[in-house]
């Protein structure tokens, strides 16, 4: 029973003893045996980073330059809202940029196949980007290729930003200017179709109600040539004056012509109050339908800026990709760390070995 108890105190001791050991490896050691690598560490750094500056050279990796293009989105769809409108429930005027949703709308657009297809075929970009024609996913590498180097976004100040990267700054500046203005006229072009149909639709309704309005005119001009004019007050007049002229000759000629008279309101004077009551009616309908329709014609008709610009686009002097420094200083840090964790192992499993 004492002998076991003696191992065992025994293997307590050895276990921390080795605590210890591992302890001040971690603290004093580890610098130590930094310094016993230095050869290797210092080897492996600087050929990290001289490959590194080789490699990020030009001849391997092609430099781009990059354009930008700045622009605030314009808060006003509808010409006639904004200039003729009494602003009621519109709160957008004609002068305010545009709120998260109108810029959320322009980077839509912005994405959209009609502008990357436009810019593609403008400049020949398969070409320019080196993709064969035979390439059986052609377009797959195409649109990967636009994308990585024509990107969009939305400011912190709700402005949307075009960016460009190209190996020719002039074609990356005139890619962006070019984008911008498409990203305009797109959105006119839109929004103009939508309007071209709403007034094609108010014009049709105004045009049907001004020639009701003549027609019921021609009938009213007909009906006055019949001699009746204001049919209630001329039934009231008459059958005043004919109850007079009865009362004094029932049989005389101006009863008789009275009577024709009545006879021809009672005839026409229904038709004539129906008509007279409907064309006044749709003369203040067409001022309301008269009003829509200036206004549909406007919007149809004109064009306003759907964006602010801010900063437009210019061939860049210095390279932005690759950022060299940068790829050196990663590889190099990256380099040691990873030849510093590699000797840690290799120590670490030869010692798991040895007392094995």
């Amino acid at each position: 029973m004492y002998i076991c108890r003696a191992i065992f105190n025994m293997k307590n001791h050895t276990m921390t003893n080795q605590i210890k050991d591992s302890s001040n490896f971690n603290s004093t050691n580890f610098i130590v045996f930094l310094w016993q690598k230095k050869t290797l560490l210092v080897g492996l750094t600087l050929a990290a980073a001289i490959l590194s500056a080789i490699f990020s050279a030009p001849f391997f990796i092609t430099p781009k330059y990059q354009s930008t293009y700045v622009l605030f989105p314009a808060s006003t769809n509808s010409i006639s809202k904004a200039l003729l409108g009494d602003n009621q429930g519109y709160k957008q005027d004609l002068l305010q940029f545009g709120e998260e949703e109108h810029a959320e709308q322009l980077l839509q657009i912005l994405n959209s196949s009609k502008i990357r297809d436009r810019i593609i075929e403008k400049y020949g970009l398969m070409a320019h980007y080196d993709i064969s024609d035979d390439s059986k996913f052609k377009r797959t590498l195409l649109n990967k290729e636009y994308e990585s180097n024509i990107k969009y976004r939305r400011t912190e100040n709700m402005a949307v930003e075009i960016t460009v990267l190209d190996k020719d700054p002039i074609l990356a500046a005139k890619i962006a200017n070019d984008i911008a203005a498409l990203l305009d006229s797109l959105k006119i072009g839109m929004q103009k179709e939508r309007a071209i149909r709403g007034y094609e639709i108010v014009k049709a309704e105004y045009e049907a109600l001004r020639n009701d309005i003549y027609e019921k005119e021609d009938s009213l001009t007909k009906l006055r040539e019949l001699g009746i004019f204001d049919y209630e007050t001329q039934s009231e007049m008459i059958t005043r004056q004919l109850a007079i002229e009865i009362a004094k000759n029932p049989k005389s000629n101006a009863v008789k012509a009275l009577d024709d008279r009545l006879s021809v309101l009672a005839k026409y004077g229904g038709p004539y109050v129906s008509i007279r009551d409907g064309l006044e009616f749709e003369k203040k309908l067409l001022v309301d339908v008269k009003e829509k329709y200036d206004k549909a014609k406007i919007d149809a008709e004109e064009e306003l800026p759907q964006t602010f610009k801010v900063d437009t686009a210019y061939p860049a002097e210095k390279k932005s990709y690759p950022v060299r420094w940068l790829i050196v200083m990663i590889a190099t840090v990256s380099t040691l760390l990873l030849t510093i964790f590699m000797l840690i192992l290799i120590d670490s499993l030869k010692n798991v070995k040895f007392n094995k």
